[in-house]
């Protein structure tokens, strides 16, 4: 049996314009009660860091051997254990500073964060930042209680607010055998990349040309 490790270091770790570049990922599930509304049918995944009592969604660097969605990606297999389906638009890019933890972004305590929706399909029982990292899932309202900054619950609610657009597709997904699901992805290195439908097309083409949210965090 192969045994999964986590990235270390910062030798691959990109860099722009003096931010330090990372990707993460809202892990999500939905449950199958029809009588519940969609906000309460939604299950996020949070993990808890190293020495703080808090909770947050996986991410971490973008490193120069990997695309944004593999980085994303691979923070949720590292630190959270779990793989599923990406959708392949952010939710958003975020910056953020925090003159508390300057070493964990750029010299100048400066990070700019890719943010995207990983349907979850499978949980590992172990993981690499196991040790670092425990998981818990969570409802909405009880992640955005969690939600320590504010770029984290202007995530959650992008996050939401996509879902709620696909609410049809959520409701009535189209029964499809196993293969016609995986050709409708693209494999990435720990999951699947949802291919984005004809409305986000437009806005997968422009290279994610998505208005960056700047957030001073003390």
């Amino acid at each position: 049996m192969s045994v999964l490790l986590a990235r270390t270091g910062r030798d691959r770790q990109r860099y722009e314009n003096n931010f330090r570049l990372v990707s993460g990922c809202i892990p999500y599930r939905l449950t199958k009660d029809d009588d519940e509304g969609l906000c309460h049918r939604i299950k996020v995944l949070m993990v808890s860091s190293p020495n703080r009592s808090d909770l947050v969604f996986p991410k971490g660097g973008w490193e120069d051997d990997e695309t944004v969605v593999e980085a994303a990606c691979r923070e949720a297999l590292e630190e959270a254990g779990v793989r599923g389906i990406l959708r392949e638009v952010p939710l958003g890019v975020w910056e953020f500073r925090s003159k508390s933890r300057e070493d964990l972004c750029s010299l100048e305590g400066g990070c700019r964060g890719y943010m995207f929706a990983l349907e979850v399909t499978e949980e590992l029982d172990t993981w690499p930042e196991q040790e670092n990292h425990e998981r818990k899932w969570l409802n909405i309202q009880e992640a955005f209680q969690l939600c320590r900054y504010e770029w984290m619950r202007e995530a959650l609610e992008e996050f939401l607010r996509v879902l709620a657009d696909e609410k049809l597709e959520v409701e009535e997904p189209p029964t499809m055998a196993a293969p016609d699901v995986v050709a409708d992805c693209q494999m990435s290195a720990n999951c699947y990349v949802k291919r984005s439908s004809h409305a986000w097309s437009a806005i997968s083409s422009l290279s994610w040309l998505i208005p960056v949210k700047r957030l001073s965090l003390s």
